[in-house]
């Protein structure tokens, strides 16, 4: 049987794959990780660790004299995505306010649902159609991560300062691999083969936090959030990624909304109590913005990059 090809003639199959199959698990079964514990329990769990050691994969890969463009690429998505939510922050809040309209629809919503990138699924597009330079940026925008900018860019007062050591955190397994990369090479022959495997392991991880009643609790607004978080932050993105040096395929992967958003709106409320009696529609709205996203995303990814080989080929053959 050939299952692996079958997974990847689907649009970033290796990942939205296995992402969808821990969404299902989670949504008819939701207590199967708890059931099984151990090892299978950590499966549907432990999506963060698989990641740190996948960033230390992706390091050894990595030589260092291309940090400077790593930086580039990492801080134009980052203030690129950041900056379209806070301008759509600025129009909403003069439109909503504090409340709710269209059926659950806040500014608290729109904001967290645009701010935080899933991660996981966009190092999975990269490793498919992008490149070793755009897998190396994201570390740079886990400063998304969180509830830090979504306060800052709400106006709360909440963190008195900026969490220093989480960023360090962040990229601290990614330095760990270059410095072992680049001092041997042999670590990067026997680390870098292992890139591709971690995929659908962290993919199913981050699927089974995902819930697919909450879209349907959402209804068509959480799915015009989740379409909106693709088109407005999706735009900037595209633009930023390609003044930075990129073809635009990047941006459009980093265009989505995380599944961990979904936690920030009861994170705001609770430094903030004028947001209370919208946390909760928030939270469904940002949830399903993530399913939305996580589906859509890949099939518009996988269009583009094509797109961009075939105007590449051409430009070679002549």
């Amino acid at each position: 049987m050939q299952i692996k090809k079958a997974m990847e003639k689907v649009p970033g199959g290796m990942m939205l794959l296995p992402l969808l199959l821990g969404a299902t698990i989670n949504t008819f079964i939701p207590t199967a990780g708890e059931f099984f514990g151990s090892y299978t329990g950590a499966l549907f769990k432990g999506v963060l660790p698989i990641l740190a050691v996948f960033f230390v994969c992706v390091g050894t890969t990595i030589d260092v004299r291309t940090t400077p463009k790593i930086l580039k690429r990492g801080g134009s998505l980052l203030f690129s995505k950041v900056g379209a939510s806070i301008v759509v922050a600025l129009i909403a809040s003069q439109m909503i306010g504090e409340g709710t309209v269209l059926g659950g629809l806040s500014v608290l919503a729109i904001v967290a649902a645009m701010n935080d990138t899933n991660g996981g699924l966009y190092l999975a597009l990269m490793d498919q159609y992008g490149k070793k330079e755009d897998i190396a940026a994201y570390p740079v925008m886990t400063v998304e991560a969180g509830p830090f900018l979504t306060m800052v860019t709400l106006g709360i007062v909440g963190l008195s300062a900026f969490p220093w050591q989480t960023l360090i955190g962040a990229v601290l397994p990614l330095a760990i691999g270059m410095i072992l990369g680049n001092l041997d090479k042999d670590f990067r022959d026997l680390f870098g083969k292992a890139v591709p495997a971690f995929v659908p392991f962290f993919a199913f991880g981050l699927g089974a936090g995902l819930d697919f009643r909450k879209v349907m609790d959402a209804g068509l607004v959480g799915l015009f959030l989740g379409v909106a978080v693709i088109l407005i932050t999706g735009t900037a993105l595209f633009f930023a990624d390609n003044l930075a040096g990129g073809n635009g395929v990047a941006g459009i992967a980093a265009a989505t909304t995380a599944g961990s958003a979904a936690g920030v709106p009861t994170i705001v409320a609770a430094a903030n109590p004028a947001y209370a009696s919208v946390a909760g529609s928030a939270t469904v709205m940002v949830a399903a913005s993530a399913i939305v996203t996580a589906i859509l995303v890949p099939f518009i990814t996988a269009w583009w990059a094509k797109r961009v080989n075939v105007q590449l080929n051409e430009t070679v053959s002549k």
